[in-house]
């Protein structure tokens, strides 16, 4: 007898891929209504194409894979060459120098200060917030060097010099003389082992030249970021106090100036952005202001990276509910989609309130900063306090929103190859960059302290809503008789209240009503519990959704 052979089987038969997400990319990272209406609203409607165009390429497959290649293949410290020279450079990988390539391109580094236009700074924020889709510690250097510029300033004839370079949308990643490439990036190097944010304990010293304006520094730096930027802002101590200079890489003459990297921090996120230990010694630096106002000189640099932590964090809420939206769309359970499920659906919106309440409350910010630097004083008021808000409440909300978010995906989006982890790394790092929590909550009381009309500005934004909800009246008022008795101990509990009055301000002024409604029951009117996903029963959940998630999204 002739045996029949078994049919043949295909390979992997028991393997079939059925009920798993097809990839989220490509997808339009600016497909986000508050977004787009924020940038209309603070001035920068003109720049609303380029910014599509910049969300579209920042949700293709090839950006999307930069940002996993960047921070996997991590940043090398190389000290010294084959022949025993010191370097002290560091080797990204391509994915790195193609996000960093767009992104000056697109004018998310120091290019603002260069356009005339009303709104520059505002259409910079909301390239941010598509761009940063990608990946987060690119961000980084673009940051520093917008930020930069300002502090710079301080000093004109430096600033006449550098500026320009500063604001070009030219990346060129070698080190060579500042002055012969076609654009530069800019660090700094503030903090110190002994002291962190408590900068005026430092302890590198800056000893006068024979030359006017130039110093030799000798000491070292705790956290310094992009450690192969071309120039940097640093404190140090000179014989009038602390003061601010800037610090070449290499020197007019072709010389490497003398910036040991001592190593690169092991960090819990961030992993594509090198972070060093840089020491200093007999290191040039040219003096940028008068010799004891170094803090006084970064204060402006320090509100623009500030408000790039705001955005930021509003980046990670946006890029990380989109993936839970999309996984929730096309992954079945129970018999339905999740994205049908009913308490599915009011994680979402509650996630997605969060959300538009970050990214409305960033347009803001960019907007009175934008305003504020073609001198307006009522926004250069409101921007002194509400960066400080919303840096301390938009930051705090980030670790747990992004946490919610990978929890939608279950088990798969505890895998790296979900993207989710590293998106939950990088959420803690913007509530510790330019101040932790502590610190902002008491910047905000020396402001009240010291600044009368800094309060007088936030009161005057919240009074643009009033009567227009009962539950942000009664918290406007609460907030006004909580000024009088609040101190250290409860800095951030003040903090707080005018982060949530400031955003539900901002939503009943300019969200549709469910989204404002939804968000002043929940935030302000009790009706909420101590997790995501416990909006009240009355929620338009459909509404929310439909808008902070639409197709393609």
């Amino acid at each position: 007898m002739v045996s029949t052979p078994a049919p043949a089987q295909p390979p992997h038969a028991t393997h079939d891929v059925t009920n798993q997400a097809p990839p989220s990319a490509p997808y339009d990272a600016s497909a986000d209504p508050a977004l787009l209406e924020g940038l209309r609203r603070e001035g920068a409607g003109w720049a609303e194409e380029e910014v599509r165009r910049l969300g579209r390429r920042a949700g293709s497959a090839e950006a999307q894979e930069w940002g996993e290649l960047a921070n996997r293949h991590e940043p090398l410290l190389r000290t010294h060459d084959r022949y025993g020279n010191r370097i002290d450079e560091v080797e990204f990988h391509p994915a790195w120098h193609h996000l960093m390539r767009v992104a000056v391109g697109a004018g998310l580094a120091g290019a603002p200060w260069a356009d005339a236009r009303p709104g520059a700074h505002v259409a910079r924020t909301a390239g941010g917030l598509v761009w940063g889709h990608t990946e987060a510690g690119h961000g980084c250097p673009t940051s520093m060097t917008y930020a930069a510029v300002p502090a710079l300033r301080a000093q004109p004839d430096l600033a006449k010099v550098y500026e320009p370079l500063l604001t070009g949308r030219e990346y060129d990643p070698v080190l060579r003389v500042p002055t012969e490439k076609p654009g530069l990036l800019a660090g700094m190097g503030m903090t110190e082992k002994q002291g962190g944010s408590d900068v005026r304990t430092n302890t590198t010293a800056a000893t006068p030249t024979a030359e006017p304006g130039v110093y030799t520094l000798r000491g070292h730096k705790w956290f310094t970021s992009a450690p192969m930027c071309d120039v940097f802002l640093v404190l140090a101590q000179a014989p009038g106090g602390l003061s601010c200079f800037l610090v070449p890489r290499v020197l007019p003459d072709g010389s490497r100036n003398t910036f040991r990297i001592q190593r690169l921090k092991d960090k819990l996120g961030n992993r594509s952005n090198a972070s060093s230990e840089p020491e200093f010694d007999a290191t040039v630096a040219w003096l940028v202001g008068p010799e004891g106002r170094g803090v006084k000189t970064i204060i402006e640099m320090v509100n623009c990276t500030r408000l790039d932590c705001v955005m930021s964090s509003a980046t990670l809420m946006r890029k990380t509910l989109v993936e839970a939206g999309h996984h929730a769309r096309h992954r079945s359970a129970f018999g339905a989609r999740l994205l049908d499920q009913p308490l599915m659906r009011n994680v979402l919106a509650d996630l997605a309130l969060e959300s538009e309440a970050a990214t409305t409350l960033t347009l803001r910010l960019a907007g009175a900063a934008d305003r504020a630097v073609r001198g307006d004083e009522g926004e250069r008021a409101l921007r002194r306090i509400a960066t400080a808000v919303g840096k301390y409440w938009v930051t705090k909300r980030g670790p747990a929103f992004t946490a919610e978010a990978l929890e939608c995906l279950g088990g798969n989006g505890y895998v790296e190859e979900s993207g989710m982890p590293r998106h939950y790394r990088e959420a803690p790092l913007l509530s510790i960059w330019e101040g932790s929590g502590n610190v902002n909550a008491l910047d905000v009381l020396r402001a009240l302290g010291r600044e009368p009309g800094a309060a007088d500005a936030l009161f005057a934004e919240l009074a643009l809503a009033r009567g227009a909800d009962a539950r942000l009246d009664a918290a406007v008022a609460r907030l006004k008789d909580r000024l009088a008795e609040t101190d250290q101990v409860g800095a951030r509990r003040l903090v707080e209240a005018m982060a949530l009055a400031l955003q539900a301000s901002l939503l009943v002024r300019h969200a549709p009503a469910a989204i404002a409604d939804a968000f002043c029951a929940s935030r302000l009117g009790g009706d909420w519990g101590h997790a995501f996903g416990t909006l009240p029963a009355g929620a338009a959940l459909n509404t929310i959704l439909d808008r902070a998630l639409p197709d393609g999204a």
